[in-house]
């Protein structure tokens, strides 16, 4: 950002009196211009035993698999903005069930909130950010055409939750995302009656 939302006037970065980072600051104003991480929201939608997912009809990642989500409204509740975009991309119904998984992406300023979801009925014509919708078991998951590193990371943990017969407790995930995406690796659930 160039110019000041407040006034217009052109912005500087530095760090304000008091504060311990830099900021985008306006020198006619001094109006502080914060940037805060971005929440995504989304759900892992169960159609069976099988769980849905999109192929990517837009960038980044178009072409690939990932399960529908994105990013939060200003008026919109994490429920609320996670069941319109599952069911905007799915292109059906979406119930949602409890929490599942909150994913820190601190190095993009995101963070991924998913829920566990029901689909009502099979979509008859997914969104338009989707190509196509599909119902997987985790054996024919196709694992090496997952979207993005929090995705994967989503959907072990459910699969593991789901086979080991422990329930889906919530867990919040700190992802470090390097600058090319790596396999991520097999996500452990504690012991129980471990705390979180």
């Amino acid at each position: 950002m160039n110019y000041c939302p407040n006034c217009g006037g052109p912005l500087e970065r530095r760090v304000p009196p008091g504060d311990n980072r830099p900021r985008d600051l306006c020198n006619r104003c001094g109006e502080i211009v914060y940037e805060n991480p971005r929440m995504i929201v989304g759900s892992v939608p169960e159609w069976g035993d099988r769980i849905v997912l999109c192929r990517r009809a837009i960038e980044p990642r178009r072409g690939l698999w990932t399960l529908p989500a994105g990013f939060l409204e200003n008026g919109e509740t994490s429920t609320e903005g996670a069941r319109r975009e599952s069911t905007e991309e799915i292109g059906a119904a979406v119930t949602l069930g409890d929490p599942l998984i909150l994913i820190n992406l601190p190095r993009i300023h995101q963070m991924h909130f998913f829920y566990r979801g029901r689909l009502e009925t099979w979509p008859q014509h997914p969104g338009h950010e989707t190509l196509e919708v599909a119902a997987f078991g985790e054996d024919d998951l196709p694992w090496s055409e997952v979207a993005f590193p929090s995705v994967r990371l989503a959907l072990e943990y459910y699969w593991q939750a789901r086979r080991t017969g422990s329930g889906f407790p919530f867990r919040i995930h700190d992802l470090r995302i390097e600058r090319t995406l790596q396999p991520v690796a097999k996500y452990s659930l504690p012991e129980p009656g471990a705390s979180p």
